[in-house]
């Protein structure tokens, strides 16, 4: 599931769809999509929308391409456009032994409704990722139609497209066929069944959450069957399934659920299983946004806004991880929503807003990854600051705050001071004071854009001294916008 999906959470009810023309889209219709061969090394962006895991392979869906480690995490390359992936951030990913599907959306600017998400379309590659083939996204218009969620059939490509519906391809997205998933004619604006968000292929059964439900096809498609809070004795908790998921254990098979509030006001938000097809089901973690699923033989792991959560028994209990904190590198994760979940041999790797963190302990210890540019290597300066401009209350929220991180490069054990001035280079805040770094290497310091007094400056360019005790002093600045 992508990280699209939570901004599309406000509008799914009521929801405007527009036209090609009436949009007037600002696309760019000479792109070239590259054919580099080998990808860029690191990861590219702090922002994870996705995790995917197969065959020993960690797979990040991020807000600059796609990132891969073959190592457990413990190096990662990109693909990125010049490779022949989709234009923006990863919104979708399919990986099976024989293709790698990505899906990928960025914003247009329409003449009506100001900045809307736009889908780019699927790129898949046959080779393990050596070349890739773009295919454009399908639909009327590409605007307010991003790719949520991809599965893999057969020779079939299923796709989950707010406004384009449940779409299904057979010749690797060339061409594509709306499916929808009952017996009524196509019309997402009124069927709150044909807006689609999830699918899986679960052993060659297809589950697919809409806005109306969660619907079966044991035929590839052809006939469905909706379960839905209102046609069950024991029901999903709400119809808007954001993410599905399948755990098989001791011949046992589990279908997991992120069902969310929709229109009926008894409708809630939790987590619904069934282990038995479908027929009935149980409500758990209540009250939580559940945004994906990872499982490893009898655990099953959920990623919410509100934290990290692990089952032993299939949802009865739960225990919630602690905050995401590198005590190695004195940093956290400045957010207390995941997107993104994936386990690989007792190692659980998770994702947000904030980059990829993971843990081998159930959370006792955990090891962050970022994407950012490294401090005073390659011609970068020894320190700078992001996100910039950076606002208080948008970015890198935790606990009621808004966070910009200072990165900078050590080149020896040190002492370092932080301080913030304003443009008569009066002092707004001291961030860190003498702090020990006992080794050279790249730290960050955050600033919650408050001044001494604990209130939230005012928009501004601001300017931040860096004392490196033994190396010297170095400026850098900041502008705070609202």
């Amino acid at each position: 599931m992508s990280i699209l999906k939570i901004f599309f959470i406000t509008i799914l009810l009521p929801c405007v769809f527009i036209s090609a023309v009436d949009a007037q889209v600002l696309l760019k219709n000479s792109w070239q999509y590259g054919q580099q061969a080998d990808p860029v090394s690191g990861l590219r962006s702090n922002s994870v929308s996705d995790i995917v895991i197969h065959r020993g392979d960690i797979w990040l869906g991020t807000g600059k391409g796609l990132a891969r480690s073959r190592d457990g995490g413990q190096s990662w390359v990109t693909y990125t456009t010049a490779n022949g992936l989709p234009r923006g951030g990863v919104s979708a990913i399919a990986v099976t032994d024989s293709i790698i599907c990505v899906a990928a959306a960025f914003d247009s600017l329409t003449k009506d409704a100001g900045r809307l998400p736009t889908g780019d379309g699927l790129s898949y590659s046959t080779d393990d990722g050596i070349t890739w083939t773009h295919v454009p996204q399908y639909g009327p218009t590409p605007v307010q139609n991003v790719t949520y969620d991809i599965a893999i059939r057969q020779n079939q490509i299923w796709a989950t497209n707010f406004g384009g519906g449940l779409q299904r391809s057979t010749d690797r997205g060339q061409t594509w066929t709306v499916v929808p998933p009952d017996t009524f004619l196509f019309d997402p604006l009124g069927n709150l069944n044909h807006r689609a968000f999830s699918i899986i292929n679960a052993d060659g059964v297809l589950w697919h959450g809409s806005a109306g439900g969660v619907n079966k096809s044991l035929d590839g498609g052809n006939t469905w069957t909706n379960f839905s809070h209102q046609n069950q004795t024991q029901p999903i908790s709400g119809n808007f399934v954001v993410a599905l998921g399948q755990q098989k254990w001791r011949g046992r098979e589990y279908i997991w659920a992120a069902t969310v509030n929709a229109e009926d006001s008894n409708e809630t938000k939790a987590v619904s299983v069934t282990d038995d097809g479908g027929y009935t089901w149980r409500v758990t973690l209540e009250d939580q946004f559940a945004h994906n699923f990872a499982f490893e033989d009898s655990a099953a792991y959920v990623v919410t806004d509100n934290g990290v959560f692990k089952s032993l028994d299939f949802g009865r209990t739960w225990a919630k991880f602690t905050p995401v904190i590198d005590t190695a590198k004195g940093e956290q994760f400045l957010t207390t929503e995941y997107f993104a979940v994936g386990v690989l041999q007792g190692r659980v790797f998770t994702g947000g807003p904030d980059g990829v963190a993971s843990t081998a302990d159930n959370g006792n210890t955990w090891s962050i990854q970022r994407g950012s540019k490294r401090a005073g290597l390659s011609g970068e300066a020894r320190t700078y600051a992001y996100p910039n401009p950076f606002s208080p209350f948008r970015h890198n929220q935790f606990r009621d705050d808004g966070h910009v991180r200072f990165q900078y490069q050590t080149k020896r054990p040190t002492k370092v001071t932080i301080k913030v001035f304003d443009f008569a280079m009066e002092l707004v805040a001291e961030v860190v004071s003498q702090k020990d770094r006992s080794a050279p290497g790249q730290y960050a310091e955050t600033w919650n854009g408050r001044n001494s007094r604990g209130d939230i400056v005012a928009n501004g360019v601001y300017f931040y001294r860096l004392d490196l005790e033994g190396e010297g002093a170095f400026w850098g600045k900041v502008m705070v916008l609202d």
